[in-house]
């Protein structure tokens, strides 16, 4: 199944994305660590579900080959209403959407807001959600210095399999997008906070989650190194038609780590909830 890589304009903003296969669409929305893209994050995903669905993989703001902007105000809430346009503009009234780590956490904070903005038809939150752990592995995550080292910290929080960080062609896969025109600068700005400002509110599981109407799949990485066990099923739990799965031996992409049982998981539960 062949994937094209296409560009629009959102609202003057120039947006890459990825699109493959036919029938009811889905979106793909990537994490937020240094170096991501729409590629890097669902390369494993798209030819999968592309053999049943129309799939839409977009770069968000600030990663891949869309524009590197910001908004210091409402970060987050820009790219939802990036994202929301996005769907506008290609024709797409209702989806299934399908987020890991940051995605994840975006689609569950517009879904629990009042009114929501993405025609979700259906949710699935991959390692996205719960609170994240104050350790080592999540400093890698903020405080990337642009080296391969640094890069390479990353790529260990993010994986369980140690080959991941040992592998000198991926963590330079990723170390090249995380140092693309704007991409660096677009993410550390994101990152600034005035002296003596207070810490922003990290994504909390405790969120209106009686809101979201629609089925919903919260998935775990058992081995995750960013989130706590068990989160998921207590977001899960949360949901009217919500349900919860946990992925062994991955970590905070199991869609990349462990991409057969994702891949399947993800295909079952869509299945249950075509119209």
């Amino acid at each position: 199944m062949p994937i094209e890589s296409r560009t629009i304009a959102v609202d003057g903003l120039l947006t890459s994305y990825l699109e493959a296969g036919h029938g009811d669409p889905v979106i793909l929305l990537h994490g937020g660590e240094f170096g991501v893209s729409a590629e890097i994050g669902w390369e494993r995903t798209i030819p999968a579900l592309a053999e049943r669905y129309r799939v839409l993989a977009p770069d968000m703001l600030g990663f891949g080959q869309s524009a590197k902007v910001i908004d210091f105000n409402d970060g987050r809430g820009m790219r939802i209403r990036h994202i929301a346009r996005f769907c506008e503009q290609i024709g797409v009234a209702s989806a299934h959407f399908v987020g890991n780590s940051m995605g994840a956490i975006n689609l569950l904070v517009d879904a629990t807001s009042e009114p929501p903005l993405l025609p979700m038809r259906s949710l699935v939150a991959i390692c996205g959600g719960g609170e994240i752990q104050r350790n080592q592995h999540i400093e890698a995550l903020y405080d990337y210095d642009a080296t391969v080292p640094a890069m390479r910290r990353i790529v260990e929080a993010l994986f369980h399999d140690p080959k991941y960080p040992a592998d000198e062609g991926y963590v330079r896969r990723r170390y090249e997008s995380s140092i693309a025109p704007g991409a660096w600068e677009a993410l550390a700005a994101a990152r600034f906070r005035r002296p003596g400002a207070a810490l922003p509110p990290a994504p909390s599981s405790k969120r209106a989650y009686q809101r979201v109407a629609i089925p919903a799949l919260v998935v775990e990485g058992a081995c995750d190194k960013l989130l706590p066990p068990g989160w998921a099923k207590e977001i899960a739990d949360q949901l009217p038609k919500g349900r919860s799965a946990v992925i062994d031996a991955a970590g905070h992409c199991p869609q990349i780590e462990q991409p057969t049982d994702t891949n399947a998981l993800l295909l079952d539960f869509l299945a249950t909830v075509e119209v």
